[in-house]
């Protein structure tokens, strides 16, 4: 038997923490079935982008780095946060720019947006296409980051994923978007 589930009500905030890239909040939230209150943790931030760049030749631009989170080092799509008052298009052509130096011919395509973990972070990712893309300029990165530029096929991307060497929630979402976007969805799960 399901039961209708209602948002909970928040009874009060309180700002923990500047953590740069998220601002921590406690939150006060009253579960309106039970009556019962509670206190959640509640990270705020703007949200973020990631974009598959193709080049002509129909190769994927990837990014190689070290992530903190996990202390190893990735294979990732480029992407990052969305500036204060940037749409997320803008966002997400600026970071490839920034991270590769690939940029593509026309403005990227947008292929979905997910949330990247909705039990306590409140921002959305939005992924985007951007198609032809070729080297034009040098990498613009900041003084944190240290990335090596690869391309990969599409079959090499499914190989990755299944060999368990892509394993971003967010970049295999991305990936999931982009499979779907040229019909070939069912090609993940093939090899």
């Amino acid at each position: 038997m399901f039961k209708l589930i209602a948002k909970w009500k928040t009874l009060g905030e309180e700002k923990a923490a500047d953590l740069k890239i998220f601002e921590a909040y406690f939150k006060e939230r009253l579960n309106p079935n039970t009556g019962q209150r509670g206190k959640f943790v509640v990270l705020d931030s703007n949200d973020w982008v990631n974009i598959i760049p193709v080049t002509s030749e129909g190769k994927i631009v990837m990014v190689q780095q070290y992530r903190h989170g996990t202390d190893e080092i990735t294979l990732e799509l480029p992407g990052g946060l969305v500036n204060s008052g940037e749409e997320p298009l803008q966002g997400a052509m600026r970071e490839c720019v920034e991270e590769t130096g690939y940029e593509g011919e026309n403005d990227a395509i947008f292929l979905g947006k997910n949330r990247p973990n909705p039990a306590y972070q409140s921002n959305t990712c939005h992924t985007y296409l951007w198609k032809n893309c070729t080297l034009k300029h040098e990498q613009n990165l900041d003084g944190h980051e240290d990335i090596n530029i690869l391309e990969f096929t599409e079959d090499q991307i499914r190989s990755l994923i299944a060999e368990g060497k892509i394993d971003h929630c967010v970049i295999l979402t991305a990936f999931f978007f982009y499979f779907m976007h040229n019909g070939q969805e069912d090609s993940l799960w093939q090899k």
